[in-house]
């Protein structure tokens, strides 16, 4: 799919990843919405790059119906979705002041894991009713955000982990549910990249980190993450599968 003139929803977008894939797409010629909790702040992003920003909670069905509702009245019916939205805590399964308390683990399945699966039933739903695209016959593109802690979460990233294994697990299902209809999903996995969260980290931790990656040794750019998004989207044999960009890192238990 060329993305040129195409209406494209990224959540998250007000920092990181987000924001990064937002710009870069605005720039290749789509007409971009950018979604985020923080509305004061994504609208504020939006406003930079002449495009619509929307506050949405992607966890809540109505916030997230609302806020669909208001990039198909501004932009037309999304083509691509690209899922950004999602929090990382760190917590022991069973701490020294005892188990993890079960409703931080909720927070963090319901806004990285039903969060994604609630903007992909909605805009799956506008994609469905569009007309196909010339000359595969393609609907939409749906790129979602895991991690490497899928695969190798790490000691206090139980509910994390568990969150993005989730969002692993559904691409499949999800790809091979829409084929009928063509749309595709696929899973970025980021390892470490450099957002907000890392690059606030004093230097010497950031350095430490950027060692850990075996080629090339640095922290990722989230411009590059973007530049996946938009080849996922020119790429029509990709579908149903999962692209680590890590620099071949494997997590160590701590």
């Amino acid at each position: 799919m060329n993305i040129e003139g195409q209406s494209v929803i990224v959540t998250g977008a007000a920092s990181g990843m987000g924001a990064a894939t937002a710009q870069y797409l605005t720039k290749a010629g789509a007409r971009v919405a950018l979604l985020d909790l923080n509305s004061d702040q994504v609208e504020e992003k939006a406003a930079e790059l002449g495009a619509v920003g929307v506050g949405c909670d992607v966890s809540d069905s109505d916030s997230a119906s609302a806020a669909v509702a208001a990039v198909v009245s501004a932009n037309g019916p999304p083509r691509v979705l690209v899922n950004c939205a999602g929090i990382a805590t760190g917590e022991r399964i069973v701490g020294r002041d005892g188990p993890m308390p079960l409703e931080n683990f909720s927070r963090v399945i319901n806004v990285n894991l039903i969060g994604t699966f609630n903007m992909i039933r909605l805009v799956a739903n506008e994609m469905f009713a569009q007309e196909p695209m010339e000359p595969g016959g393609e609907r939409g593109v749906i790129v979602n955000t895991a991690s490497v802690a899928a695969y190798e979460g790490q000691i206090g990233q139980a509910a994390y982990a568990a969150s993005k294994g989730g969002v692993v697990a559904l691409t499949i299902q999800a790809a091979r549910e829409f084929a009928s209809k063509g749309v595709r999903v696929m899973t970025i996995a980021p390892g470490l990249i450099a957002t907000p969260m890392l690059m606030g980290m004093p230097q010497e931790v950031q350095d430490s980190l950027a060692a850990s990656v075996p080629f090339p040794q640095r922290l990722g750019d989230p411009v590059e993450y973007a530049r996946l998004v938009e080849h996922i989207c020119q790429n029509e044999m990709l579908n149903g599968d999962v692209i680590r960009l890590d620099g071949a890192i494997r997590l160590a238990p701590r």
